[in-house]
């Protein structure tokens, strides 16, 4: 019998699904491998540069010609740190395409490897922090979360650490736990539940646990579930 007091994310709701699929450049994937500085780009991320899709080879100088003239020595600072030293990276910034139209942007990436384990470039998300995140909310909840409010504490731990690590509004980062549920195909109150308990894993300075923040969010799907809660509330083992 399917469990019906979450929605099942390989086929999402109406609302969820003009989030996550609804606008071609919602969210797209890259990569950029370090040794030839070679970039490759989703048709989504092309789209939201302005271009279609394999019309425009991505490289690094026409990647940061993109960004918003305030943003772009911080964002190529960063990228030359992950290439430096081979860290997962993370950056919220602008950019502009093609008409000059501006787009709050995250980009989240993860260290690449290959068949060796040796770190060779980054493979992450852009996630467009479009104005219609706000007003689509509320459709989220009416539509997929019928019996959200028994989980609803651990999703706003969630959320929280979302907003704190990255700078996010809650409805950003509401949907960025939404898109990690269905890119995952895991069910969201499970997600939130394994990133809150990982959070107590990450240790050293500021730098070292926003670094750890972008693996664990990129890889949490593959954790363990946490123990469950006991009669008092407590940590305990689950059945």
């Amino acid at each position: 019998m399917t469990d019906t007091s979450e929605p099942v994310l390989d086929v999402p709701p109406p609302a969820l699904g003009r989030v996550v699929a609804g606008r071609p450049h919602t969210i797209g994937r890259f990569q950029f491998h370090f040794a030839d500085q070679r970039w490759e780009w989703s048709d989504e991320v092309a789209l939201l540069h302005g271009y279609e899709p394999g019309t425009v080879h991505p490289t690094t100088e026409l990647l940061l010609s993109h960004k918003h003239p305030d943003d772009r020595a911080a964002v190529a600072g960063t990228l030359a740190a992950a290439v430096r030293d081979g860290t997962a990276f993370c950056s919220r910034h602008r950019i502009l395409d093609t008409q000059g139209i501006e787009h709050h942007v995250l980009v989240v990436a993860d260290r690449l490897f290959d068949d060796t384990g040796a770190v060779v470039g980054t493979d992450g998300y852009y996630i467009d922090l479009g104005p219609d995140l706000a007003e689509q909310r509320q459709q989220i909840f009416d539509e997929a979360l019928p019996g959200f409010f028994e989980s609803r504490a651990v999703i706003e731990q969630a959320k929280g650490a979302l907003m704190l690590v990255y700078g996010l509004t809650a409805e950003h980062a509401f949907a960025v736990l939404k898109w990690r549920s269905q890119e995952t195909n895991s069910k969201l109150r499970d997600l939130a539940a394994k990133l809150t308990h990982a959070l107590s894993t990450l240790g050293g300075g500021p730098l070292q646990q926003r670094t750890q923040f972008d693996h664990l969010l990129l890889t949490i799907h593959e954790r363990p579930d946490p123990p469950a809660p006991d009669a008092t509330g407590g940590p305990g083992t689950r059945a």
